[in-house]
């Protein structure tokens, strides 16, 4: 809220010589003005202060911006007695009064003036904790209530200037982006002809806990052996996590820790609730704080070691192009953790070594060089896929890629694809709905079995599910894998006939619960599906997901379940958008209309997330500035309806335009309060909802840039840098008339 913070804005940087600074919050105290022996009042100023300043761009003007509205929370304005000329800064325990030069003076404001900086001096006493990122603290200068910037408002030139600079930089990436999409594709099963990287960056090796820092077992002191207590780390770095309290977790834990242990130690530890990580965790704690407190100078130093190291490892050349490299890291050793109540969640993730990964790249590229002293596992040139680099884990036995950026070629190209089979299956989808419509007769209980399938991943967009060896993951299943407990019939049920009752944990251990009324055919189906059997029988004994894929490729060349979900997501977004369209409607409420089609499709595939813990109070915040922006219009409107009393019947043009000024005040206020409560509501219908999981891999952007276009809206609102990079073919093809 720009207009409300010039009443506690005033803010300039901490003159140099107040070394004491500690970042907490100044309390001001505004000198009161002295009367002269005779007649008025000469109101006294502080000294004016020299201040330098960078020119910001556009984005930090945003940031100044959005600040601004919180401000008046922020800082804390008393009354004081006269005699205390100057302000108090609280430190760290200690309190530094600062003199200040009463010298100079300032032309008095206007009675008007006066009168609503007392009003706004009122409204502005609450205090709002305020965060500065990297900069010291700000000083506030006060004169009878009314706050005075010394800040240097931006020319209208420099503005340009930056806006200029900006659209320069953003046409030189553009110009340097590879246009991958207007050149021809390779021959089928051909990824790349050229492929050269330095391989992974491994993790730094363990360094040895200090000497005064200990781990205790039964109230005695241990030193553990090097791999033992690297694993007691783990567990101590993650203490403050519920994890840490989890049977399952803890006991995983105990049963890995214990293999890296010696014999010896093995023999002494035998009860995980006698080991005492107490000091480990307070080391631990000490290292994020210190981190966290580093001066600009030290974060400088790192930004630039870390810069070094993306250089070097994390860019490839591919085809005589420079792409980035999406995770070329190797995870480091740790806990694992899983989402829900994985069954393997406090198992140790083991370190990686050279020895572990298969390289990928040319024939007459450079082979990447290991770490000194190892040797890769194998090195091969196959240009049908399009990972770099790959190693098996060892929790879950599943294999870990190094893959390209998102914003790539290789994923492009895989993402355009994928979409436009999407697109074909609406070209076939009735005949198939037909077809397995038909199916819910046959004869063929395998064939009945596919039908009803294909008709939940049709109708609810399930996941087809995939195989798994009994303990290998969580318990998580599929369509094609429900199990008989996972499903209830209900011949009525509030009202509705035919309805199924879902209960199951889908992938990363989310839960699905939906009840949904369905055909009769497909009810009378289920019914038989589950005679004579019991918990922990498959629903569908004769089917399987690579069966179903089998079939649906038989329909349509490239079709899978998969591709259903995608298709299902798609054109529910566009269906969505067509039916919320308002060409009237403000930017505000567009989006919030974008947002509610993108809700039905999270909806329908079950894209769910706990609360946020810092919701409420957001939402707290959020309502505050509500409240007090209301308080603002309503104090515009009195304005408007006293200046348009003053200008009736009266030719005097400064009065019209003050009437105009406030009417435009008026309106300002009035758009930026439906803007906090269209976000008010926005944020409340998705707290638990993820709507960027369907975004990023379910919705065919191509349908979004044409709404962007058509609603004119600009499409940094709804796609961010990094999306926008991810899909930049779909924007550089995409007309105003695409339909999905």
């Amino acid at each position: 809220m720009a207009e409300d913070s010039n009443s506690v804005k005033a803010v300039e940087k901490e003159l140099n010589d107040n070394p004491g600074s500690s970042g907490d919050v100044l309390v001001v105290k505004p000198k009161k003005k002295k009367a002269k022996a005779k007649g008025k009042a000469k109101p006294q100023h502080e000294g004016k202060e020299k201040t330098h300043r960078k020119m910001k761009t556009p984005k930090e003007e945003s940031m100044d911006f959005e600040d601004s509205g919180d401000r008046r929370s922020q800082v804390n304005v008393k009354e004081e007695p006269e005699e205390d000329p100057g302000f108090v800064t609280k430190g760290k325990g200690k309190k530094r009064k600062r003199k200040v030069d009463n010298t100079t003076s300032e032309a008095p404001l206007p009675k008007k003036k006066k009168k609503k900086a007392a009003e706004e001096g009122q409204e502005n006493s609450a205090t709002v904790k305020k965060k500065i990122k990297g900069k010291k603290d700000k000083v506030i200068k006060e004169e009878g209530g009314h706050s005075v910037s010394t800040k240097k408002k931006k020319t209208k030139e420099e503005i340009e200037a930056a806006r200029a600079l900006k659209i320069k930089k953003k046409e030189e990436e553009e110009k340097q982006r590879w246009r991958w999409w207007e050149e021809e594709k390779y021959e089928d099963g051909i990824k790349w002809k050229f492929l050269e990287h330095k391989g992974p960056y491994f993790p730094p090796e363990y360094q040895t806990l200090p000497d005064d820092v200990k781990f205790y077992y039964n109230g005695k002191p241990v030193k553990l052996s090097l791999p033992a207590e690297e694993v007691a780390l783990f567990f101590a770095q993650m203490m403050d996590h519920e994890y840490t309290t989890k049977e399952v977790f803890r006991n995983n834990f105990f049963r890995d820790w214990r293999k890296e242990m010696t014999l010896e130690e093995r023999q002494l530890i035998m009860d995980l609730n006698k080991c005492d990580f107490g000091e480990l965790h307070a080391m631990h704690k000490q290292k994020v704080e210190a981190r966290k407190n580093l001066s600009k100078e030290e974060k400088l130093v790192n930004k630039e070691a870390n810069q070094k190291i993306v250089d070097e490892y994390g860019c490839c050349v591919l085809d005589h192009h420079r792409e980035r490299i999406g995770n070329f890291k190797i995870e480091p050793p740790g806990l694992f953790r899983g989402r829900g109540d994985h069954p393997k969640q406090g198992m140790l993730k083991k370190r990686i070594q050279p020895e572990d990964v298969i390289i990928n790249c040319s024939k007459d590229s450079r082979i990447p060089e290991p770490p000194a002293g190892h040797r890769w596992k194998e090195v091969r040139h196959d240009n049908t896929v399009t990972w770099l680099a790959s190693w098996t884990e060892n929790v879950q036995g599943s294999c870990k890629y190094v893959m390209l950026n998102a914003n790539s070629k290789l994923k492009g190209e895989k993402d355009w694809e994928k979409y436009e089979v999407a697109r074909k299956l609406k070209t076939c989808v009735d005949a198939i709905r037909a077809q397995y419509q038909e199916d819910l007769k046959s004869k063929q209980m395998g064939t009945r079995q596919r039908a009803v399938a294909l008709y939940f991943i049709d109708k609810l967009a399930l996941r087809a599910g995939n195989e798994k060896e009994e303990g290998e993951t969580a318990d998580t299943v599929g369509c094609c894998s429900l199990r008989v407990e996972h499903i209830t019939l209900h011949d009525t049920l509030d009202g509705q006939k035919c309805v199924v009752e879902f209960d199951f944990l889908g992938k990363d251990c989310i839960r699905y619960y939906n009840k949904v009324p369905v055909i009769k055919r497909v009810f009378k189906n289920l019914k038989l599906f589950m005679e004579n059997k019991q918990e922990g029988d498959d629903l569908f004994d004769r089917l399987n997901t690579q069966m179903l894929n089998k079939h649906l490729s038989s329909l349509m060349p490239g079709l899978t379940a998969k591709v259903f979900r995608t298709y299902n997501a798609s054109i529910t977004l566009q269906q969505q958008l067509k039916e919320l369209r308002n060409m009237k409607d403000n930017v505000a409420e567009k989006l919030l209309s974008y947002n509610r089609a993108n809700r039905a499709v999270a909806i329908l595939c079950n894209h769910q997330r706990a609360p946020p813990k810092t919701f409420e109070q957001s939402m707290a915040n959020l309502q505050a500035k509500i409240d007090s922006r209301k308080e603002q219009l309503d104090l515009a409107k009195k304005e408007l309806k006293q200046a348009k009393k003053e200008a009736k019947g009266s030719s005097d043009n400064k009065l019209l335009i003050v009437v105009e000024k406030k009417k435009k005040a008026v309106q300002r206020c009035e758009e930026q309060l439906l803007k906090m409560e269209v976000q008010a509501t926005d944020r409340e219908e998705n707290k638990q909802i993820a709507l960027s999981t369907s975004k990023l891999n379910y919705l065919d952007p191509r349908i979004s840039v044409a709404w962007c276009k058509n609603m004119e809206v600009q499409l940094d609102k709804i796609y961010n840098k990094t999306l926008r990079d991810k899909f930049a073919w779909a924007i550089d093809m995409t007309e105003h008339d695409f339909v999905f």
